[in-house]
C-alpha cells in the first residue's frame, strides 16, 4: 500500500469519491477511452489505502456540460458530501471534470480543506 504523508487515517476511515463526467452524449458513446481512464480512479484509491466497499464511484453526470453545476446531481453530490465531511479524498482526472465555471469548482476547493478532505 502506497501511504503518502498527506493521507492520514482519519481521511481513510471516510469514502474515497470518483468524479466522473463527459461533456456531450456523443463523448459517452464514442470517447471509451477516457471514460475508462476515468473509471480506472477507483483503483488508484484502493492503491493509497481505501478498501474497495469504501470507493464510491459518482457517474450520474456523463453527458452532462461541466458550464454549469445546476443540472449536475453528481457534482452537487460530490460537494454535499464534502461538506458534510464524509469525503476523505475525492480523485478527479483534471479539473474541467469537475466543472468549467470556474466559481462552481473554487468552491468545493475552498470547502475541502475546511472539512479535512
Amino acid at each position: 500500500m502506497t501511504s503518502p504523508t498527506k493521507i492520514q487515517p482519519g481521511h481513510l476511515a471516510r469514502q474515497a469519491v470518483v468524479y466522473i463526467r463527459q461533456s456531450t452524449p456523443g463523448q459517452v458513446k464514442e470517447h471509451l477511452e477516457s471514460q475508462d481512464l476515468q473509471y480506472q480512479l477507483a483503483q488508484r484509491a484502493v492503491s493509497l489505502g481505501w478498501p474497495t466497499e469504501q470507493v464510491q464511484i459518482i457517474d450520474d453526470d456523463l453527458g452532462k456540460s461541466g458550464i454549469s453545476s445546476a443540472e449536475r446531481t453528481g457534482f452537487q453530490t460530490l460537494v454535499s458530501a464534502v461538506g458534510l465531511a464524509q469525503v476523505g479524498i475525492g480523485l478527479v482526472t483534471d479539473v474541467p471534470r469537475l466543472a468549467r465555471n470556474c466559481a462552481d469548482w473554487y468552491r468545493l476547493l475552498d470547502l475541502a480543506p475546511l472539512c479535512a478532505t
